[in-house]
């Protein structure tokens, strides 16, 4: 079975924003701060990270997280690749972190990490990767077969992951039909809803439930939150009974 840790539930800013009053910023339940988005997936002692954001560092003490053995990106944006230079105290125990990416999200690491993938004159402290380019083809991790989902993200190309009776799928605004087959009888459903107005590369919580409905998973989370989604309690409330409001170091087994 699959343990999998929310560690960050936020849109880009996280919340609280900085400086904001909104009052969802200024709220004291735990609930309502969100960190950058990411999951942590257990698997036969294995720890694979989807995605690695600017609140990287946070999130692997916040859960005591002492091994890993692999990262999965979905897409390039700054909220998921930003905390990649913090993977040094796993790299100094282990050795090269294996990175699972599209060709052009690695493309865009190399550019902005240009100092952890390159192999001639390597600064001694800076970490190590490898590389491993994802198609939309199933692959295999140490025996566990992971199947991208891929989708748009307003024009840019996104993969979300279906591991056993899991999926995550983040950043999404529109998906093929093809794509959603991938999603049968899924245990549980992982999708954005970043607000309740219409957003231009995000589903907003009436197209995050319709596409729940479409899929029928046996349970549902959102992520990818924004403080204009509302208080965390208020939402959980109006939704049905087999979706539920993710939230930072929520811990779930499928």
């Amino acid at each position: 079975r699959l343990q999998v840790i929310f560690l960050g539930t936020g849109t880009s800013q996280g919340i609280p924003i900085i400086g904001s009053d909104h009052p969802v910023c200024l709220s004291d339940n735990p609930k309502d701060k969100r960190l950058r988005v990411s999951v942590l997936i257990t698997w036969n002692d294995y720890n694979i990270l989807i995605d690695c954001g600017p609140d990287f560092r946070q999130q692997m003490l916040a859960n005591n997280v002492k091994r890993l053995d692999a990262i999965f990106y979905t897409h390039e944006h700054n909220d998921h690749t930003a905390g990649l230079d913090d993977i040094r105290p796993f790299f100094f125990r282990q050795g090269d972190i294996p990175v699972f990416a599209h060709q052009r999200v690695l493309k865009a690491l190399r550019q902005r990490f240009d100092y952890i993938f390159t192999t001639e004159n390597k600064y001694p402290g800076a970490p190590g990767v490898k590389e491993n380019i994802i198609n939309n083809e199933p692959f295999n991790f140490h025996g566990l077969t992971v199947t991208p989902v891929e989708f748009m993200h307003n024009r840019l190309q996104v993969f979300g992951f279906r591991v056993e009776d899991f999926a995550y799928l983040t950043d999404m605004k529109s998906i093929e039909d093809k794509e959603v087959e991938k999603l049968s009888d899924l245990k549980v459903l992982v999708v954005s809803a970043l607000r309740i107005e219409p957003h231009h590369s995000h589903f907003n919580l009436e197209e995050a439930l319709e596409f729940i409905e479409r899929v029928k998973p046996e349970k549902a989370y959102l992520t990818h939150i924004s403080h204009m989604l509302g208080f965390h309690d208020e939402v959980e409330k109006e939704l049905p009974p087999n979706v539920h409001l993710a939230y930072d170091n929520l811990k779930i087994t499928v």
